[in-house]
């Protein structure tokens, strides 16, 4: 039985077959063995970030997923939420908030805002978000635990779970059910309310990432604005 189908509210955005309901340079993105593969080569080196981008919008979920990127080259990639496209640099850029995926561990399951205000949480950390004028400020109000030991059992080339939450200016990432950040933004000038999902592959050497068993619960009160 799926995970969808176990999981009350919860949907699948990939249907294990195709990239249906998803958009990215073909170039880059396929369905190999009943998973997600983005894969860049040293021979082909690509110019700037780039994603595979699900066709819908969400405001407040929980999104399920399963990830294992292969230990070499930068092995830098992450999941993007209430994220938006930069059509003027390309068709399948995006900058928003991001839970990183990086194979050395050293950022896997921070904060960062792409195109935008950078590292908002580190691993461990319990964050707050605000503005003061026209300054931005980043507060550590808490910890989720030691940042080492949320990730001693996770290694490149093996598959991994992340559960991302997003409700209002409430936002969480998880990793194998440990809480990574838990971020507070107050920040009601940069902060987003909604937007896209998207699947990163970074610039630099050869690198390699999966995902699978994608599934996202809506809990956002314009459900109907949504495509799972």
């Amino acid at each position: 039985m799926s995970a969808e189908d176990t999981e009350e509210g919860f949907v699948s955005l990939f249907d294990g077959e195709s990239l249906k309901g998803w958009d990215g340079n073909p170039e880059l993105w396929s369905v190999v063995d009943g998973v997600i593969r983005g894969k860049t080569s040293d021979d082909n080196p690509l110019a700037r970030n780039e994603f595979l981008i699900w066709d819908g919008e969400v405001s407040d979920f929980v999104l399920k997923l399963e990830f294992r990127i292969a230990d070499r080259g930068v092995g830098n990639s992450g999941v993007q939420y209430r994220s938006k496209r930069y059509k003027d640099e390309g068709p399948w850029v995006a900058g928003g908030y991001q839970a990183d995926i990086e194979r050395t561990n050293k950022y896997m399951g921070i904060l960062y805002e792409e195109r935008g205000r950078g590292i908002l949480a580190l691993r461990g950390q319990e964050v707050a978000l605000n503005r003061n004028g026209e300054q931005f400020e980043k507060e550590v109000v808490g910890s989720t635990g030691d940042a080492s030991e949320l990730v001693q059992d996770v290694k490149a080339g093996e598959w991994q779970t992340m559960e991302i939450v997003a409700r209002g200016n409430h936002l969480e990432h998880k990793l194998n059910g440990r809480t990574l950040v838990r971020v507070t933004d107050n920040d009601d000038e940069k902060m987003a309310k909604k937007g896209l999902i998207a699947l990163q592959l970074h610039v630099g050497p050869e690198m390699q990432i999966e995902f699978r068993n994608i599934r996202l619960k809506d809990e956002g009160p314009d459900k109907k604005n949504s495509k799972p």
